[in-house]
């Protein structure tokens, strides 16, 4: 199954590039940004699938999508369901 996360951006790298920052964790992605129609800035939510940003979200649909990903993994979490567990 194949699962686009959404990741605010923390560092531009270039025009077409930029590092992202999934979830409120440590984990950092580079992205590639030449599918959106205009460059990201600093602080903007996007869409990410597979090294893509999609699209950008509004901050409020990136937070609620954000906190319902984190509930789902806990409820894994909890059940010994995550993988290597």
């Amino acid at each position: 199954m194949c699962l686009a996360i959404p990741a605010q951006v923390v560092e531009i790298l270039d025009n077409t590039m930029m590092k992202v920052r999934v979830g409120n964790g440590p984990t950092l992605l580079t992205a590639s940004a030449m599918l959106l129609p205009e460059p990201p800035v600093i602080g903007d939510y996007l869409i990410v699938h597979a090294g893509f940003a999609m699209r950008k979200l509004d901050p409020v649909e990136a937070r609620e999508s954000l906190a319902a990903l984190h509930e789902f993994a806990t409820a894994l979490e909890k059940t010994g369901q995550l993988e290597g567990q």
